[in-house]
Parts: structure tokens; C-alpha cells; sequence
């Protein structure tokens, strides 16, 4: 539909139907919410919470003019009740939470021509809600909520975080025996932090985060995407020269993939939006941005492989500020999503290829401290087994050793070179594994392209004909003989920041 718009960073739902962007129908999962009361609800970046958050804040408003034609607008008495809404992302608590959090009260307060009285962030939030109930029940609508904690975990800001978070719980210790007060309470944020540190009064607090029913409350389902924007997925299709059905399960592997227990996985509606609106495969999550945090620990850790985690409940749906799990934070920032559940154990799995390129984008620019990296070494790398021009490969990944800090291969020194040559050869695109099992033993590498696979065995301060010879010996290449496909072993010798020498045999 050549005059569709899509709502590419649009929070304010006003905005969006007075406009007419696409809107996605959500509003069945909101009906289901207003038989209860108290929510949370727990999605990485990019997913829509906040337009969620505005959503709620104009239905309470009492405008069934925004709603005309979705299927809330004649399910539901309008009524307009007085709202309470933070968005912590547009609060500025750098310097004083509390200070913030009381000027945002006095400012709901003016706007309903309340006056308050109270001197502390807690005593006002229970005078306003008080003094608002007089005219109805009060609603209170959070996004955000985690940011002024999230914002500083790293080390050197750690005390901040740590006083934040008890600010913000003695902020929402406030409703407890205000039930009466209130008609509905909606908490969004990325991390679920451990309920007796924030939370430990708010014991009616209904957990959405993996509630089976509310899987799909957020971000976009197979049928959705079909429905809402089939005309533009079904142009985009003909552009890349596909058919359909192909042309969608190409859309799955890049941009499906997340499941918070649901019977459907979903897309990120901000990922989806950019695709409909470039009609190219690209890669929008990277633009968005990491935390540095998740970046910085599985740099220490030197972990580059996170596919098929395994986690247990208490790891995915809590995080401890004085205790980081990078394991939690991928699941809770959106690099991880559950694959499969067994009681309470959780397999963890990257959702698509779009996160999964991500991830290892961002890694090897980090541990390789290249800028860009993956966008200019690595293509020179690729051509360079296209062509098996083997000098030409040690060249390239010699530029990315040689930026790596000295004192940094001196603590970890054979795993730095793995994790380097790991992280280059995924973003190839090509089949790779690392550490790979095999009859004879386990092998560093196997990258697999159409026509050929190459093994590479790693050996570091020694020579590459050592590598070679058990690789021969150990027969890792057995699994792999197929008719028409050329197999290449390759002996590598790393020492002192770099590929000394390597040593490739084609297997006959």
C-alpha cells in the first residue's frame, strides 16, 4: 500500500491515529488487562512499551475517538479517571532522583489543580493520589522504570545505581493499602530486578514478563505482519526477486524469533517498521545500540558464543544490581530469547539473524578495538577464502591482533585468538562452529561454505606443521567428505599478538 506510514520511533498513540500510521491492534491483550489491577511487564528496547504505556494513558483519558475501529472501542464504559504517568527516559535524575521525582509530582499535581504539602518524594506520591482519587480512581502508569538504576552499572557508578534503586523503592512502597485509590497500576522497564530489592511491597504485582497469555503484547506476530502491511511485504517481495512464501520465511530468519512462552515468537516492531520502510534486509538493531555493561563482561569473560545457554528461572527473571549475570542481561536486553523450557530450566537461543549479527558485530569491534571492523576486515577476509588466497587471510586477521592491547593477550592469550577468529568467521555468514566434536577429538574450527569446509586447528608458540599433522591424524575431517566439495585443512601458529605462519593442505 504505497501511502502507508509507518510510526518509526512514534510513542504518542494521539499522534499516530490522528495521522493515520499503521497501528497494530493491541487492544484485546488491554482489555484483558483491565479486569485486574497491578502489572509489570518486562521487554528489551524496541518493542513497543512505550507506545503500550501512551496507549493505556489516552484509553484512561476517556478518548474513544482514538480507538474508533479497533476492537477495545465498544467492549469497554469510557470514563476518564486522573492519571499519574512517569516516563523516566524524559526525566533527567543524573544528578537527584528524589528532587526529579518530586517536580514531576508538583507537575501532575498543577495540571489537576491539586496542591500539595508534603516534603518527600514518598509522602507527596501518597498525597497525590489521595487528593486525585476525590475525583476518581487514580491510574499510575511507569515506563521506564529501571533507567535511573540501569544507567549506572558500571563500576565507578555503581553507589549511584545502588542509592537510585532505594529511592525508587521507597517511591513505590508508597501504594501499599491504596488499593482502594486505585483502578490501575502499569510497570514497564527492560531489567526485572529482584522483587525484594524494588518491589517487596507490591505483593498484588501481576508479572506479565512470561505469562504465556501476554506473549505477544508487545511487538509483532507472523499473522499481524501479514495482515497489517501484506501489500508492502508482498512489493518488497517482488524487488528481491523472490517468491512469496520464500521471500517470508527470509523475514523469519531475519527479523522472527522471539518467545516469551507464547504460543507464537514475535518480531521487534521497531526492526519490522525499518524493513517495511527500507524494503532492504538490513540490520536496524545494531543501531540502537548495546549496553557498554554487557559488552565489558563478556570482554573479561572472554565469552563470544552464547547460542543454546541454559538458565533457570531465578537467572532470567531477576537481576541483582551488587551481583551482574551477563547471561541475564543478554536474555533481559534482547540478545537471548527462550528456545525451549524444561520445568524450571530455560534454553536460551539467539532470536534471528539480524540480533545474532549484532551481537557479533559489537564484540569483535570491542575485543579487536578496530572501529568497524566487521564492515571492512572481514569483507576482505571472505574474499580472501572465495579466492583461497590464504596469505591474504593471515594479513587480515593480523590487522585485528595487532590493535588488541599487549597486556591483554598476556592474561588471556590463546583464548583472545580464538575468540577473534570465532567472531570474524560468524560474520561471514557462512556455517561456522567452533570447538567443533568429532570421532577423532575436537577440532577449533569448521567453517562451511557451499562448496568447500575448511578446518582450522590453532596452535599457539608452535609450528603450523604440528597443527596440521593432527588434524591428519585425528581424521577431524572424515565427517565432512561429501561428492563436490572441496575440504582444506589449515595449521595456524599464533604468537606475540599475530599469525606467524599457517600451512594449508587441500585433502585429496
Amino acid at each position: 500500500m504505497e501511502n502507508q506510514k509507518y510510526s518509526i520511533g512514534i510513542q504518542d498513540f494521539a499522534k499516530l491515529r490522528e495521522e493515520n500510521y499503521v497501528y497494530v491492534d493491541k487492544t484485546k491483550y488491554i482489555y484483558e488487562m483491565l479486569q485486574g489491577a497491578y502489572y509489570f511487564l518486562s521487554r528489551p528496547r524496541r518493542f513497543g512499551k512505550s507506545l503500550l504505556v501512551n496507549t493505556l494513558y489516552y484509553l484512561f483519558e476517556g478518548r474513544k475517538d482514538l480507538f474508533k475501529g479497533l476492537w477495545i472501542e465498544e467492549k469497554i464504559e469510557w470514563k476518564k479517571h486522573p492519571i499519574i504517568k512517569f516516563d523516566f527516559s524524559e526525566l533527567d535524575f543524573e544528578e537527584n532522583l528524589e528532587k526529579t521525582i518530586k517536580e514531576r509530582l508538583f507537575e501532575i499535581a498543577k495540571n489537576y489543580k491539586v496542591t500539595l504539602t508534603k516534603t518527600t518524594a514518598k509522602s507527596l506520591f501518597r498525597e497525590l493520589i489521595m487528593e486525585l482519587s476525590k475525583i476518581e480512581k487514580v491510574v499510575i502508569l511507569i515506563d521506564e522504570y529501571d533507567k535511573p538504576i540501569g544507567d549506572f552499572l558500571e563500576k565507578d557508578k555503581m553507589e549511584l545505581a545502588i542509592k537510585n534503586r532505594d529511592i525508587l523503592k521507597k517511591f513505590y512502597s508508597t501504594l501499599k493499602g491504596l488499593d482502594a485509590h486505585i483502578r490501575f497500576f502499569f510497570l514497564t522497564g527492560i531489567t526485572k530486578f529482584a522483587k525484594v530489592s524494588i518491589f517487596s511491597d507490591l505483593n498484588n504485582l501481576h508479572d506479565l514478563t512470561l505469562h504465556p497469555k501476554y506473549g505477544t503484547l508487545v511487538g509483532y506476530t507472523q499473522t499481524e505482519l501479514e495482515f497489517y502491511f501484506s501489500e508492502r511485504l508482498k512489493e518488497i517481495a517482488i524487488s528481491e526477486k523472490l517468491p512469496y512464501i520464500d521471500f517470508l520465511e527470509k523475514v523469519k530468519k531475519w527479523y522472527n524469533g522471539y518467545n516469551w512462552r507464547g504460543e507464537e515468537t514475535v518480531y521487534s516492531s521497531f526492526s519490522m517498521l525499518c524493513f517495511l520502510s527500507q524494503g532492504e534486509f538490513n540490520n536496524f538493531w545494531f543501531e540502537t545500540g548495546t549496553p557498554s555493561l554487557l559488552v565489558k563482561l563478556m570482554r573479561e569473560k572472554v565469552v563470544v558464543d552464547v547460542d543454546n545457554l541454559i538458565a533457570g528461572d531465578d537467572l532470567l527473571s531477576n537481576f541483582s544490581i551488587e551481583k551482574i549475570n551477563f547471561v541475564t542481561l543478554l536474555y533481559q536486553a534482547g540478545y537471548l530469547t527462550i528456545k525451549e523450557k524444561n520445568d524450571d530450566i530455560y534454553v536460551l537461543t539467539y532470536p534471528n539473524l539480524e540480533v545474532k549479527k549484532s551481537m557479533f558485530r559489537y564484540l569483535l569491534n570491542d575485543f579487536s578495538n578496530v572501529a568497524n571492523a566487521s564492515s571492512s576486515v572481514v569483507y576482505y577476509i571472505e574474499q580472501a577464502l572465495l579466492k583461497r588466497d590464504f596469505e591474504l587471510l593471515k594479513q587480515q586477521i593480523n590487522v585485528l591482533f595487532s590493535s588488541i592491547p599487549a597486556e591483554i593477550f598476556e592474561q588471556r592469550l590463546e583464548s583472545y585468538y580464538h575468540a577473534i577468529i570465532f567472531l570474524t568467521f560468524q560474520l561471514l555468514g557462512y556455517k561456522m562452529q567452533a570447538e567443533v566434536r568429532t570421532s577423532g577429538g575436537r577440532i577449533d574450527a569448521v567453517l562451511e561454505f557451499d562448496n568447500a569446509v575448511f578446518l582450522f586447528e590453532f596452535k599457539v608458540n608452535k609450528t603450523p606443521e604440528i597443527a596440521l599433522k593432527q588434524i591428519k591424524e585425528k581424521k577431524y575431517f572424515q565427517k565432512y567428505l561429501q561428492p563436490n566439495k572441496e575440504i582444506y585443512l589449515i595449521g595456524v601458529n599464533c604468537f606475540e599478538k599475530e599469525i606467524k605462519d599457517i600451512l594449508v593442505e587441500k585433502h585429496q
